[in-house]
């Protein structure tokens, strides 16, 4: 059953002053089915708890009487400078949250010149957001089978300006999605994967009762294996990266096939529940990266002090997910901006707090486990 849903604010009010403090307005303002949707995870939520819990596990040393000489955030990535180090993560059909969907959103990431990663599953084309974008966009891919279909649509983001494609490798299949299931959800009349259409559909039967539910599908006879990323890399236009990356053997595979990045991820607690919290693994994953491509991660990251507590686990830069879908939700672009910039301020206190003149002085020295 769903509840009357109120109109996105106009103004936002002075009692929203941290990432958390949208969550209320932005559940007003979905239906029951797409607030689920986004706000939920796999099965128990123990790895979507844990994501948040996390980063409580660590504490900050503050600094006494520091200098600072023009003290920034600043950094490049693949030779772009970014201003701060947090993009918009790639989060599907963001229409269900506010009819403008992710055209808003690159809109409020431009104000705040940040990096957008599109999901594959955007409820726009990837055509209209360039149209809208005034910052660098990246695209996030799922392995596709049909090669034709593979290749067009990455010579469409090639033509549409996009800088990076982001391969998904850590949903073969979806997560076991019960609060999903519990309120009924499907995707209304208006809303789709629109970037996809025209893809060849898998056939997938799922067994009876009494036979095998998944093995038996056909499902996992599509799921991308080391040689598919491989193909890609050699093929793609576009530097790729993967998402999704939690072992450091996995981590050490991907560097074997040339991606361009790796991302730290365990899907927001959507897929495997029971995965450790991305935080936990990312100085593993960083010590055998070793520096050779820039390491970015995802998942719990709700303060400016979870994003200097990532960067001094060895973290490039860090990617935000429900946070942004909530301002969005709530606000529209006004709100996706507002998300940012409380972020992005909340950062500088903490490196000012701690010391930290640039983003080369962040490291694990600052760190302690509470």
């Amino acid at each position: 059953m769903s509840h009357e849903r109120l109109p996105p604010l106009t103004h936002i009010p002075a009692q929203i002053s941290c990432l958390r403090d949208y969550e209320s307005y932005a559940r007003q303002r979905m239906r029951t089915q797409d607030w689920a949707y986004f706000s939920t995870g796999a099965a128990d939520e123990l790895t979507l708890q844990d994501n948040l819990a996390s980063f409580g596990r660590w504490g900050l040393w503050p600094a006494a009487l520091s200098e600072f000489d023009q003290p920034s955030t600043r950094l490049t990535l693949h030779g772009q400078s970014m201003d701060y180090p947090i993009l918009l993560a790639p989060v599907a059909y963001q229409r269900l949250a506010h009819p403008d969907g992710e055209l808003a959103s690159v809109l409020g990431a431009g104000a705040m010149g940040a990096t957008s990663v599109i999901s594959m599953q955007a409820s726009h084309s990837f055509e209209e957001i360039a149209a809208r974008a005034h910052a660098p966009l990246w695209a996030q891919w799922y392995w596709q089978t049909d090669r034709a279909f593979t290749v067009d649509l990455l010579r469409r983001l090639e033509a549409a300006g996009y800088a990076a494609l982001m391969l998904t490798v850590d949903a073969a299949v979806n997560g076991v999605r019960n609060q999903e299931q519990r309120a009924g959800f499907s995707l209304p009349e208006g809303v789709d994967a629109v970037n996809l259409r025209g893809a060849p559909k898998q056939q997938v039967v799922l067994g009876a009762a009494g036979t095998s539910p998944l093995f038996a599908s056909g499902l996992l006879d599509t799921a991308p294996t080391w040689e598919d990323l491989a193909w890609l890399v050699q093929n793609s236009p576009l530097p790729v990266w993967v998402k999704g990356v939690m072992r450091p053997r996995d981590a050490q595979r991907a560097l074997d096939r040339g991606v361009a990045g790796i991302v730290v991820s365990n899907h927001g607690g959507r897929t495997l529940d029971g995965a450790p919290a991305s935080v936990d693994v990312l100085a593993q994953v960083c010590q055998v990266v070793q520096g050779r491509v820039p390491v970015l991660m995802d998942g719990g990251i709700r303060r400016g002090t979870d994003v200097l507590k990532a960067l001094a686990l060895g973290a490039t830069a860090v990617m935000i997910g429900r946070p942004y879908i909530y301002g969005l939700a709530a606000a529209g672009a006004a709100g996706v901006a507002h998300v940012l910039h409380i972020l992005r301020a909340e950062l500088e206190v903490a490196m000012a707090l701690t010391g930290c003149n640039t983003l080369a002085d962040i490291g694990p020295e600052l760190l302690y486990r509470s």
